[in-house]
């Protein structure tokens, strides 16, 4: 693998880093509304239990998000290693989180059953896109 990243997984992980902000606001501050839970696919009887953990899993995506970022902008400024490490890691994270999206609804966490699906793709596949094309 040839460092700083090739353009393919560089836009990759922008456009995950992306999601990911834009998504973070709906978990974090937006989850009591009837629109949100249909948006993000999520049912749940006490909304008062379950929003502090959806507002830990939005906070964790602007973590991911931002590490996504900050290694960009190191690419970007010449920081090639450092910035593609940084990318790298942040991808892993965010493709274990997604799989684990999908692993939740696996085994019957999720509500409703296969509620999971277009997150887990949404938010797993622009991270397995950087790490592959970060070989070629």
């Amino acid at each position: 693998m040839e460092l700083p990243l090739n353009l393919v997984s560089q836009i990759a992980a922008l456009l995950g880093a992306i999601t990911l902000l834009l998504v973070a606001p709906v978990e974090m501050f937006f989850y009591e509304r009837p629109a949100a839970r249909k948006f993000l696919r999520v049912e749940s009887k006490n909304l008062e239990d379950v929003q502090m953990w959806a507002f830990l899993i939005g906070f964790r995506n602007l973590i991911a998000a931002g590490g996504v970022l900050t290694g960009l902008l190191l690419i970007w400024s010449g920081h090639g290693l450092s910035g593609s490490i940084i990318v790298l890691t942040a991808s892993c994270y965010m493709l274990l989180s997604g799989l684990a999206m999908g692993l939740s609804d696996l085994l019957g966490f999720w509500k409703p059953r296969g509620g999971s699906i277009r997150g887990m793709i949404g938010s797993s596949l622009p991270p397995l896109m950087v790490i592959i094309a970060a070989f070629f």
